[in-house]
């Protein structure tokens, strides 16, 4: 390729050097640029589903009650605060982990399509490779936050909890579910950023008029319709991952290892194979929004950047 060719056409390297953040990578954006823009929708989607969060990891570490019954629960017993409790842990973790996301995602994405932007198994492969990085950053804060929803939590808060976590459990409790939550978030990653790309394509085909991919319709429509699919195929791993990162806590059981067969061995003896799903709906509830608002906000972010970067 010529070597004049406008920079959001050059191909990038898939992870560029420091020296290179300030440099247009594709779609007219700077790597710092995408990395914002991931940090802005993962705060803004994951503060507008907390209150969901909340009742999904109360039900998975072993709450008898329905989603209905545990929302009229925490609000009789604690009022709203109850569905914020771990909130701050979130915030910590979140706009880091989504930053690494979608900018793995990106740079993946436009590194391995060689000249194929619609290929599914690129689409796929880069999900994948953006969650194990991102997961790596967020999982240590995901269980602070999950210590924190329990009902009857034993910490004052997230620097108390990651206190007591070090000196009681020490540091490898933070990240007891990682393998966990690779293995369940490479299948919903997977799942997610294909049906996200086949949808947005798909509704285009369908109307190329109204489907632009400047209207946020299409990223919320195809963002909600990834999230609930990617959901409702991984709720066991996410049971299992939400054991793990609870156990010892609040009545949880503990396990001898981080060894995902065992916790589902220990689930199917105690609550059946019905226990593998439990808090699907809440799950499904919480990221079929949580997509569309996530897709929606990276979207309005990057345009934002990008008429930015065209003024300049």
């Amino acid at each position: 390729m010529a070597t004049d060719a406008p920079a959001k056409f050059r191909r990038p390297e898939l992870f560029p050097s420091a020296g290179d953040l300030s440099v247009a990578q594709h779609d007219g954006l700077r790597f710092w640029q995408f990395m914002v823009a991931g940090s802005v929708a993962g705060l803004v989607e994951h503060t507008a589903m907390f209150p969901v969060d909340t009742l999904k990891t109360r039900m998975q570490a072993g709450s008898p009650l329905g989603m209905r019954q545990a929302l009229r629960a925490v609000l009789s017993l604690e009022g709203t605060f109850g569905l914020y409790r771990g909130l701050g842990a979130m915030s910590l973790g979140a706009g880091p982990a989504h930053a690494v996301y979608f900018s793995v995602y990106e740079l993946s994405k436009e590194s391995l399509a060689r000249g194929n932007p619609n290929n599914p198994v690129v689409h796929a492969a880069s999900g994948v490779l953006a969650t194990v990085v991102s997961d790596a950053v967020f999982t240590p804060m995901d269980t602070v936050k999950q210590r924190l929803q329990l009902k009857g939590s034993p910490y004052r808060g997230v620097m108390d909890c990651v206190a007591r976590v070090l000196r009681e459990e020490g540091f490898r409790a933070f990240f007891a579910s990682y393998k966990t939550t690779v293995v369940m978030n490479a299948p919903y990653t997977a799942v997610h950023f294909a049906t996200y790309e086949a949808a947005k394509r798909g509704m285009r085909e369908i109307s190329p008029e109204i489907a632009s991919d400047e209207r946020l319709v299409v990223h919320a429509t195809a963002g909600a319709a990834a999230g609930a699919l990617a959901a409702a195929v991984t709720t066991p791993l996410d049971v299992v991952k939400t054991q793990l990162q609870c156990q010892g806590v609040c009545g949880c059981d503990r396990f001898s290892s981080s060894s995902t067969s065992e916790v589902i061995r220990a689930i199917i003896r105690r609550d059946g194979y019905t226990g593998l799903m439990r808090g699907w709906k809440p799950r499904i509830l919480f990221h079929a929004p949580a997509a569309a608002i996530c897709w929606s906000t990276y979207e309005a972010t990057k345009s934002l950047f990008q008429k930015l970067n065209d003024e300049k």
